[in-house]
């Protein structure tokens, strides 16, 4: 219970004592093919869609029992209203077949249903980013713009709220499983090194249910040379009364353009109650075509945009005055 009433009180801080600006980003900004999501939206007016497919074996020593499992899953984000608000409809579908070994002969039946199925949505609170685009780059040196700054790790601050939804006989949960119950996550985002991106996530899921679960989720992601490719690396810890563990995930994405993007990964636990190995593939394509970027004053983004802005009126006086020297024929 404590540990419970600490993340709410975390949540609450980060609602009320921060507030930015998010950005539209001009390469597609997918949560797959790892299981974290970003702190950014879509951005306003983008639709975006999300989905894949995946195989899983699952083996249970001290049950003896085995599941052998297909599944789908998809995300439909959209970008309303604001640049950093987005709604969203996710959900997992899942074919399998459950094996009990300690019968003979072995005791097997099908089974399907939602794994997870939620509609909510994310708002970003904090995006650190907008004052260092401002930031010109340094012409002379390379590792300048590309090298580890500390300030690169202040993260952006993003935040989805949200409701899972489970229809009747589903066979994942118990029957007594609330059929909506709410779900909320805290989304942090560093890009430094030029080409790395670290995203956490804290997540407090079913909080109604007998099985609350509360789990957190480390995704660190490289963009290689040639900037159409990118793998990660994953860790998820999960923590409830129903299931516990530690997975790991690793993979890569592949852009096909600016909307279009590919991407694989597999991934395992480290527990043998179950066991767990699995892999996916997936696609992401965005619609942006009624996306219009939304300027922001440069004085809101930036403490010295008044003396940024002063400066600038200058220099365009100095090219009138200078436009209008040319003008003159030198005659007296």
């Amino acid at each position: 219970m404590m540990k419970t009433n600490s993340f709410l009180v975390v949540l609450g801080f980060l609602f009320l004592s921060t507030s930015a600006f998010a950005q539209y980003t001009e390469v597609i900004n997918s949560n797959r093919p790892g299981a974290s999501i970003s702190a950014f939206s879509v951005g306003k007016n983008v639709i975006q869609f999300e989905g894949g497919m995946y195989v899983e074996k699952q083996e249970h020593k001290k049950l003896n029992t085995e599941v052998k499992a297909f599944g789908l899953d998809f995300a439909l984000r959209y970008g309303v209203f604001k640049e950093q608000l987005e709604i969203s409809w996710e959900g997992a579908y899942q074919f399998d077949t459950f094996t009990r070994n300690a019968t003979i002969p072995a005791f097997e039946f099908n089974r399907n249903g939602f794994l997870s199925h939620t509609i909510g949505a994310k708002y970003m609170i904090y995006d650190p980013y907008i004052k260092s685009s401002l930031e010109k780059p340094n012409l002379l040196s390379w590792r300048a713009n590309n090298s580890f700054r500390w300030k690169d790790l202040i993260p952006a601050i993003g935040v989805y709220a949200g409701a899972n939804f489970i229809f009747s006989d589903n066979p994942y949960f118990p029957r007594n499983e609330p059929s909506i119950s709410p779900k909320v996550t805290v989304a942090t985002q560093s890009h430094f090194a030029g080409r790395w991106v670290f995203v956490s996530n804290i997540t407090y899921d079913r909080i109604t249910s007998d099985t609350k679960e509360l789990s957190y989720i480390l995704t660190l992601t490289h963009a290689f040379d040639n900037p159409k490719w990118s793998a990660f690396v994953e860790h998820q810890g999960i923590d409830s009364d129903r299931y516990a563990d530690a997975l790991f995930r690793a993979g890569g994405a592949y852009l096909l353009g600016d909307d279009f993007q590919l991407d694989g990964a597999i991934g395992t636990s480290i527990k043998n109650t179950p066991t767990r190995l699995f892999a996916s593939i997936g696609i992401s394509y965005r619609i942006d075509d009624w996306h219009v970027d939304e300027l922001i004053p440069i004085d809101e983004q930036d403490p010295k945009g008044d003396e940024k802005k002063k400066k600038k009126k200058d220099e365009d006086e100095l090219k009138k005055f200078e436009d209008d020297g040319d003008g003159d024929d030198g005659s007296i």
